[in-house]
């Protein structure tokens, strides 16, 4: 252990200042516990741009060198739209690439030891979450999680935490082909061929539930095995689509949640011939859409205070403040809540999915649905307006951005709504486009995130929108084929 922490203290990533006294000890610990824990191969990963872990796997006997020096990775992995197509000009002399990052160099991988899980499904195997640094090591502001570390603790500057409680639908079914022919070998690959392993629209229903069950302990387990604080599980409203809920947690702890349970979800179901899916609206015949509710409330620091508690029948000043900042950034923030072209397809009324900027007191169709009451410490409020595949750091620092902003300037919400489809209030992003184009245009997110960050994420979903928009559709073809 002595020489363990020595080599690390004297490594890359000390020498750079990316781990300070507490982190070469924790890094210490980890490489001894791995040392002696039967593990064979630990997965070393990077949330990127889109919420998906990517990485490189070692053998357990390397893994303290990761530990000691970090690991390299190509750095057009953050330069990718959803088809892992590079979109930024990496191998010319002009035009803009986010970052810097010309002729596909080297980004660095820094493991976060708070991370590491042993994985229930693969016995032998264990994941470790990395931040992102140049290769230098100098900061790397198109890090996800260091966006979010950085919202956090500009929160914690005033005196406040945010705390997060998360609601996740998505959808299991069986597969019938699993597309492994060359023609299905495409950039993104074609799509799996299911079917639904319960009939839908029955809500809630006790037999769904038991038909679904096998499924449903299965990933449970994989959830408790892996520390995440699973609270329920759910038969939602479509046919095949469940809904997890977990106990609150701070944003960081609930984004890599958020993550690790993707991905273990989509692994476990792979190989048991199950897909999971948590793309917003499937195109399957009768699919219902999936949402992503986040649940906030705001804490004082010093006192531990739940700040959405009222007194009465007003909202806090706090929560007021947050409400308004949330709504008045709405439009914008869409891009870090709703980051596909399918995700702007659930914003449709009377869907149990929101539609207009708008709040409303325990109103499901209300974009922001606030839970309030006097003497209730669990005092918070959901926004519904995400996407359940949203990169969960992009998307909870895009609330405490907002959030903020609504406390500085001291906003005040604006009437409750109770018809939520029918106010006349600002309608969503009716499209990707016109959340690029919202978030662009945002001093705020500029002020915060910084131009480059901005325009970097600007870059990836218009290339993705003018790919989807410039594509020949179904409609298309049934509308002028036959009559021109």
């Amino acid at each position: 252990m002595t020489d363990l922490r020595a080599q690390i203290a004297a490594g890359a990533l000390a020498r750079a200042g990316l781990l300070d006294e507490a982190g070469i000890d924790r890094a210490a610990a980890l490489a001894a516990e791995v040392a002696g824990s039967g593990i064979e191969t630990v997965r070393v990963l990077f949330t990127d741009q889109h919420g998906i872990l990517r990485g490189k796997t070692v053998v357990a006997g390397a893994f303290a060198s990761v530990l000691v020096n970090g690991m390299a990775a190509p750095s057009t992995l953050l330069l990718k739209d959803t088809s892992h197509r590079t979109v930024f000009p990496v191998w010319s002399k002009d035009g803009a690439v986010a970052g810097d990052m010309r002729g596909a160099g080297d980004i660095l991988m820094v493991p976060d030891p708070a991370t590491f899980r042993r994985l229930p499904w693969s016995e032998a195997s264990a994941w470790v979450l990395c931040d992102l640094a140049y290769a230098d090591g100098a900061a790397m502001p198109l890090c996800t999680r260091a966006i979010l570390r950085d919202a956090v603790a500009r929160l914690a500057d005033q005196g406040k935490a945010l705390r997060v409680g998360l609601e996740v639908e998505f959808h299991v079914f069986r597969v019938t082909d699993a597309r492994m022919d060359h023609a299905g070998a495409t950039m993104p690959g074609a799509p799996v061929e299911t079917e639904n392993i319960a009939q839908g629209y029955q809500f809630l229903t006790e037999r769904h539930y038991d038909a679904m069950e096998p499924v449903m302990d299965r990933l449970r387990r994989v959830c408790e095995g892996l520390g995440l604080p699973i609270r329920s599980m759910e038969v939602e409203m479509g046919p095949s689509q469940i809904e997890f809920t977990f106990d609150p947690a701070d944003p960081m702890t609930h984004a890599d949640n958020m993550v690790m349970l993707r991905t273990a979800i989509k692994e476990v179901c792979a190989r048991e011939g199950l897909h999971a899916t948590f793309m917003c609206k499937p195109k399957l015949e009768n699919a219902a859409a999936s949402g992503w509710h986040l649940h906030q409330s705001l804490v004082d620091v010093a006192t531990g205070a739940n700040l959405f508690v009222p007194l009465g029948s007003e909202l806090t000043p706090d929560c007021s403040a947050w409400i308004a900042g949330l709504l008045a950034h709405a439009r914008a923030g869409c891009l870090l809540s709703t980051p596909t072209v399918n995700g702007y397809k659930r914003y449709l009324p009377h869907q149990l999915a929101p539609n207009r900027i708008a709040w409303g007191r325990d109103n499901r169709g209300a974009m922001i649905r606030a839970l309030v009451a006097p003497g209730n410490p669990a005092s918070r409020i959901e926004n519904r307006v995400a996407e359940p595949a949203a990169n969960p750091y992009l998307f909870f620092a895009g609330q405490i951005i907002a959030g903020m902003d609504g406390l500085a300037r001291g906003l005040t919400a604006p009437a409750a709504v109770e018809d939520p489809y029918d106010a006349e209030v600002e309608a969503l992003p009716e499209s990707l486009l016109a959340a690029v184009e919202a978030f662009g245009a945002s001093e705020l997110y500029r002020e915060a995130l910084g131009d480059a960050c901005v325009d970097y994420l600007c870059t990836i979903r218009r290339a993705e929108w003018e790919r989807y928009h410039l594509a020949v559709s179904e409609w298309e073809q049934r509308e002028y084929f036959g009559i021109y």
